[in-house]
């Protein structure tokens, strides 16, 4: 494939990431980040504060904001959730007929918005596509393989072909709704199973917590358009069974933080930022009627947004009238 010129913003782990695979793939890098320690400290040293052993080539060039212009093929957005429309309003102008691929995973606090309306409503001209699916920064970083998807009306494959190399294996899906979702959700599901943990009530509660919550993510996201096909794939099942089994998780860290005692500051102030908590303020403060049917979901929001306890959480889950599975 012809060398492509793609422009990386987020100068975190999972920029420098993304950054490496599109870089193994033969195309010419260029990092943008927001300026901060974090940034400051990978233009000084070329490698990222939580990827310590991972060193950018002197090929990838770290930019600044007169460098974020409509010459680059592709602009991957890996920024946090909560900073996608700062960062995207910042540069709309630029951004406008370009192809955005978001790898940010989540879901809008002040609007319930996904990160794909999001983008979509200031840049309403430009191709965008949502990348998901199980894969932690470190193991993509560190050439490990990894499969993940990329969604998108038209020219989702041809996103797939810029970012494929040995070790990381992009598919293609036309469902950019269901693909969103999985990603967002997944996170508040891996914090009730890091509670369930935290609480020490044992794997059989975990893997029970896990398969409700599955079924919460199918039902939540089949209501909001999503293909069912979509949840069993890597941005559904693959990236829950990931997200919340693996202590490289945060978000199933923070959970279990929240579950062995740790307030929400204290658990924040250990672990840092965990999406999955604002993803389930996001979802709780605009689920209306739905919230009786998300009792998971709806524990974890009231434990983020209220201090409920989650011991208290988990026995009110425990204690629902009996019914049948399915």
């Amino acid at each position: 494939m012809q060398q492509k010129k793609i422009l990386v913003m987020g100068g975190g782990a999972w920029g420098v990431a993304l950054a490496l695979v599109v870089h193994r793939a033969g195309h010419k890098i260029y990092i943008w980040g927001r300026e901060g320690a974090g940034f400051q400290a990978l233009k000084a040293n070329r490698c990222s504060r939580n990827l310590p052993d991972v060193t950018l080539p002197l090929d990838i060039e770290i930019v600044a904001d007169s460098f974020v212009n409509n010459s680059y093929d592709a602009v991957i957005v890996a920024v946090p959730a909560q900073a996608v429309r700062e960062t995207i309003d910042k540069f709309a102008s630029k951004l406008n007929r370009r192809n955005i691929i978001i790898a940010a995973k989540g879901f809008e606090i002040s609007t319930g918005k996904s990160m794909v309306e999001v983008v979509k409503n200031i840049c309403p001209l430009a191709h965008v596509f949502m990348l998901s699916g199980p894969s932690f920064a470190a193991d993509v970083a560190l050439e490990k393989p990894t499969a993940v998807v990329i969604a998108g009306q038209e020219g989702a494959q041809k996103m797939c072909e810029i970012l494929s190399s040995a070790a990381f294996r992009p598919y293609w899906s036309e469902d950019i709704t269901g693909v969103a979702l999985g990603g967002a959700l997944k996170n508040i599901y891996a914090i009730a199973a890091g509670v369930c943990m935290g609480l020490d009530l044992g794997e059989s509660a975990r893997a029970a917590i896990l398969a409700r919550s599955f079924n919460e993510m199918q039902k939540l996201s089949l209501k909001m358009g999503a293909k069912a096909e979509t949840l069993f794939g890597l941005s559904g099942f693959g990236d829950l069974v990931l997200t919340a089994t693996s202590t490289q998780s945060r978000n199933m860290r923070f959970g279990m933080a929240l579950g062995a005692g740790k307030t929400m500051k204290q658990a924040t102030l250990e672990i840092g930022l965990a999406e999955g908590v604002h993803t389930a303020k996001a979802f709780g403060n605009n689920m209306g009627d739905n919230s009786e049917n998300k009792p998971i979901l709806m524990g974890i929001y009231s434990i983020v947004t209220q201090q409920k306890s989650p011991n208290e959480v988990m026995q009110s889950l425990l204690s629902r009238p009996l019914k049948s599975e399915f």
